[in-house]
């Protein structure tokens, strides 16, 4: 059986390719920096040249370097619960702020 070759497309278009895939885990030969993942995850498409899924938010749970030369790394999906409570957070959080209370 033939290996899978997988892309991910970040929300800005940033396209990360040649990718293997281990269980959750993406595995690239080319070293990829957080910072290519920060505030960059919605949407996320994932191809495998055959398939292509959409998904709406996620985030990078870890990168690291398994192996020489591999780079390993892990994205999560964000419940659409999780999303909404981080948002109501960040409401309340700029509310306070505007009206000059300490939370």
């Amino acid at each position: 059986m033939e290996e899978k070759i997988y892309k991910i497309t970040l929300g800005d278009g940033t396209e990360i390719s040649n990718l293997k895939l281990n269980g959750n885990n993406f595995i690239s030969t080319e070293k990829i920096e957080e910072s290519v993942f920060a505030d960059n995850c919605s949407p996320v498409t994932i191809s495998d040249g055959t398939t292509e899924t959409v998904h709406p938010n996620m985030e990078l749970v870890q990168i690291v370097e398994q192996v020489p030369g591999e780079y390993w790394f892990v994205l999560r999906d964000i419940s659409e619960e999780e999303f909404a409570r981080t948002k109501m957070q960040s409401d309340i959080a700029y509310i306070a702020m505007m009206s000059n209370v300490e939370l």
